[in-house]
């Protein structure tokens, strides 16, 4: 394995989207294209199961240094209602692009951290969505929570207007970890907010742990994941930290390469961790996920319905997924579009009855086929192009570039379908590069994107 991480150790993408931003088509996209995008999806989508909400609530009253997000760090409170009534002065203008009401399948909150907002604030911003829409039969709520500002009454008040599902970010439990990353938290603050969610009645808990942080050793990682399992979280996010410092700011500035794991070291720790989960009973998801099979990201991959989007791995695909906020990126299906990242521009922008986005791409025919490839190799490690509808001329050249990963014993190629090994899975990102052709006529750019292991 070690060799194998030496070889395929590049920068790739992450693939929450396909065309990934880097390559977006920026030149022929335009606000028009979009709204057009936005009415073509939105009635498939609502006349199915629905529309996906997600919601950026950016502000943090400190620096966590491996942070790669869209944040603005303050200790100003003053500043929650007018975002909150700009978020919803946007979802306004996009209500005017649907013909009907839509149907609230998904809504996540993220950020920044959403628990820097009160609580009556967010059980406003939720019930002034509502007030333009319909939650949907089986809706999935949920929100990502500070282990140390999400108060009891933060999980009431959002369990009240719907929420059933939240993650907490954990990270690592080591003190000297804590301290690179500047994200001191407790144990036992872990532990409450865990108890108080199941005792309110939350039916999904999940922890987001991380490998490959500053500092960080292999009995660091083995000391969170025991921790971990005292909890017994539903599902967990698993992920390897990106060392992007030219992309996330100064936060990643504060620590040096040689303070990070090495490679092999990184790979070390992900396995290991992955073992003990597998032990325990957690089944693996996609890329970096485990699930307990009661919880609904299982059924969904057990079911074959797993989907993946700019909110990671999600049990509800919808056709149409708008994002709100500051920084949001938004996802019709045949196309995306990302709104502006200044606060105050993005105030400014809705302030004036303008849909705050300032790029976006719009997916030709090849785009289309190729994400649902990269989509299936993500979500169920196996594609096809048997089917004429997912066949591409560029077949032959992909399969070419593959071949060596074939020797490796990584995927396994058959008349039109392939299907990435147990041995593989650690690589999924390598195998979707051979996809993406947009990424074949750039070579890899260390500016782009952090190391895919």
């Amino acid at each position: 394995m070690c060799s194998l991480v030496q070889k395929y150790n590049v920068p790739g993408p992450r693939y929450t989207s396909y065309p990934t931003v880097p390559f977006w088509d920026v030149n022929t996209f335009s606000g028009a294209k979009w709204g057009d995008s936005v009415k073509k999806s939105f009635h498939v989508s609502n006349s199915i199961s629905g529309i996906s909400l997600y919601i950026h609530l950016p502000f943090c009253e400190r620096m966590c240094t491996f942070c790669g997000c869209h944040k603005r760090i303050t200790k100003r409170h003053d500043l929650e209602l007018p975002y909150i009534k700009s978020v919803l002065r946007e979802w306004k203008l996009y209500s005017t692009l649907f013909s009907e009401k839509p149907i609230i399948k998904e809504l996540h909150l993220g950020g920044g951290t959403p628990t820097f907002f009160t609580p009556e604030n967010l059980k406003f911003l939720i019930d002034g969505i509502l007030k333009f829409a319909v939650k949907g039969k089986d809706a999935e709520f949920s929100f990502e929570g500070h282990p140390n500002n999400t108060t009891r009454e933060h999980l009431q008040a959002l369990y009240d207007v719907g929420f059933r599902r939240v993650s907490f970010g954990v990270q690592d439990y080591n003190d000297t970890v804590q301290k690179a990353i500047n994200r001191i938290q407790s144990f036992e603050n872990v532990k409450n907010v865990t108890e108080w969610a199941r005792e309110i009645g939350y039916t999904s808990v999940g922890h987001d742990i991380i490998f490959g942080l500053p500092h960080q050793k292999l009995s660091h990682v083995e000391h969170t994941i025991a921790k971990t399992k005292e909890l017994k979280p539903d599902r967990l996010a698993f992920y390897s930290y990106a060392h992007v410092p030219w992309l996330a700011g100064n936060g990643q500035r504060g620590y040096k390469d040689a303070d990070l794991p090495s490679p092999d070291e990184k790979r070390a720790q992900y396995e290991t961790g992955k073992e003990m989960l597998l032990i325990s009973g957690y089944k693996e998801i996609g890329m970096d996920h485990f699930a307990l099979k009661t919880d609904s990201l299982f059924k969904a991959m057990d079911s074959g319905k797993l989907h993946r989007n700019f909110m990671g791995y999600t049990s509800s695909k919808t056709h149409l997924m708008i994002g709100l906020g500051a920084s949001s990126i938004s996802d019709s299906w045949y196309g995306f579009s990302q709104n502006v990242k200044n606060v105050e521009e993005y105030q400014d922008l809705v302030k004036n009855d303008i849909i705050p986005v300032y790029r976006g791409h719009i997916l030709t025919d090849e785009d289309q086929i190729i994400r649902r490839h990269i989509l299936n190799l993500m979500c169920r490690f196996h594609t096809s192009w048997n089917a004429f509808l997912l066949h591409i001329p560029q077949m032959e050249s992909i399969l070419k570039r593959l071949e060596e990963m074939e020797l490796d014993g990584l995927v396994e190629i058959t008349e039109g379908n392939l299907q990435i090994t147990e041995k593989g899975r650690p690589f999924v990102r390598n195998v979707c590069m051979a996809f993406d052709l947009p990424l074949q006529k750039k070579s890899p750019d260390t500016k782009l994107f952090s190391m895919t292991v």
